[in-house]
């Protein structure tokens, strides 16, 4: 199947979601950027907009229903991840039994005509764009971040310098066991001695 690349990284790209969320610590819900400024989200809202959009785009516009609720019962933490973790599986599931016509059928987009590939890479993009301000939240409460795509500062710096990809979990049944309390996140070596920009401050 031509489009099985957008199948793929969206089966990549919800562990990240649920990787990024088992960074935060349970009281971290409330946290703004900045305390005073409401136009920064909380943890607990992007928790909400991400559940909540990705229902929306893949029921209203791609035509993929779950059959369960966007949001979990209890707003914890733990709760988001095992819902976001269950209704992603079904959405996965769905996508792997599409066939290419599916993919380059039109539907509406909002108000515009687009194909179902096309919309299906404006969303990985959208939560691409909110995971990115949920790490810069991570590193505001100067908590340690695991890979997403490639090394961080806290798995040894930058690619060129050789620094490992270190994910927290290996796959998603130890992330959900894990933030339960039955397990532990991977060590991180932390920045080590070179550089972890391409422009340190000196």
């Amino acid at each position: 199947m031509r489009y099985g690349f957008l199948v793929d990284t969206y089966e990549t790209e919800r562990l990240k979601v649920l990787s990024t969320w088992a960074a935060f610590r349970d009281d971290d819900l409330p946290v703004r950027p900045h305390a005073t400024d409401r136009r920064g989200r909380s943890l607990l809202e992007h928790m909400v907009h991400q559940c909540v959009s990705e229902n929306l785009w893949f029921r209203d516009i791609l035509g993929v229903e779950v059959g369960a609720p966007p949001l979990p019962a209890a707003e914890t933490r733990l709760e988001f991840l095992r819902r976001y973790a269950d209704d992603s599986a079904r959405r996965l599931a769905a996508l792997e039994r599409t066939d290419d016509d599916w993919w380059e059928a039109e539907v509406r987009f909002f108000d515009v005509p687009r194909t179902r590939a096309w919309v299906m890479v404006r969303r990985i993009a959208h939560t691409a764009h909110h995971r990115g301000q949920q790490v810069e939240l991570l590193r505001m409460l100067a908590r340690e971040v695991h890979s997403t795509y490639g090394p961080t500062a806290d798995t040894g710096g930058l690619f060129q310098q050789r620094a490992p990809t270190i994910y927290a979990y290996p796959d998603e049944a130890a992330l959900l066991a894990g933030e339960a309390g039955a397990g532990r996140k991977a060590a991180l070596p932390g920045p080590g001695t070179q550089p972890v920009t391409e422009r340190p401050a000196t």
